[in-house]
């Protein structure tokens, strides 16, 4: 559904922020340490003593809370941006996402509204249509679909939530073939033949993405799901157990999910 939610400001600061970004922040973004960059944002704020400086902080804090699952830390921070001079309508949207991804669907359409017509409004507002059930507007959103990437996932997410697999299969896999770097789709991939019961080649589509990211809480859960339709619960499990020493926001997002299953493994 999203573009990376990166901060947005009038030009000129977002030209402050290329100049005053601190080094370091690149480093846990690139490595996708969300919790990390904000520990070291909020540092940077309490040392600042520069307005400017303390409002693209913040933004970037938001940023990184957001990607965290953090969506309860981001808001507020948002909703203060909102009552500033020239910031940027945008900031609307970031909030619905929020909203959204708390299951807080009356909410997250309030603030979508208010936001520019784009390419990421019409997709959160397509996946809130879905979710409210609103039929007239999910075609609405449907039909202004673009060939772009992120609107192709949209698109492929409405398929694979109506269990139109294949289908999602082929979005992926174009995409896929323009753009080599998006090494994550193997793990939609991976999912979409896990649900056409092909688990052989489910498994090889999640190694290819745990090659590059051993430590990938959702990847290591899948193939332990696949393990079990295989072989049996007690490989699965032991699959599981190797997130034990796994830390950071990726494991803590889907820790509930690795628990519940782990029990469930233990009982068949």
């Amino acid at each position: 559904m999203l573009s990376r939610l990166r901060p947005t400001w009038n030009k000129k600061s977002e030209q402050k922020l290329k100049d005053k970004k601190i080094p370091e922040l690149d480093e846990f973004l690139l490595k996708r340490d969300y919790t990390g960059a904000m520990s070291l944002l909020q540092a940077c704020k309490f040392q600042s003593k520069n307005m400017d400086s303390d409002e693209l902080t913040e933004l970037w804090f938001a940023h990184c809370a957001f990607h965290a699952g953090e969506y309860r830390k981001a808001i507020p921070i948002y909703e203060k941006m909102l009552i500033r001079k020239n910031c940027p309508p945008e900031v609307n949207v970031y909030i619905a996402c929020c909203f959204f991804f708390l299951g807080l669907y009356a909410e997250a359409k309030k603030y979508a509204e208010k936001g520019p017509k784009n390419a990421l409004q019409n997709r959160l507002l397509l996946h809130l249509a879905y979710r409210l059930k609103d039929k007239k507007q999910l075609v609405v959103n449907c039909n202004n679909l673009q060939s772009t990437a992120e609107d192709q996932l949209s698109l492929a997410a409405m398929h694979y939530l109506n269990s139109h697999y294949q289908e999602a299969i082929d979005i992926y896999k174009k995409i896929l073939d323009n753009k080599k770097n998006f090494i994550a789709l193997n793990v939609y991939l991976a999912l979409c033949y896990y649900k056409l019961d092909y688990y052989d080649v489910s498994l090889e589509m999640l190694q290819l993405y745990l090659n590059e990211n051993p430590d990938s809480a959702i990847a290591i859960n899948l193939r332990a799901c696949n393990h079990y339709k295989l072989y049996n619960g007690k490989t699965a499990t032991k699959e599981l157990q190797k997130l034990k020493n796994v830390k950071g926001s990726t494991f803590a997002y889907v820790k509930d999910l690795i628990s519940h299953n782990t029990v469930c493994l233990l009982l068949i």
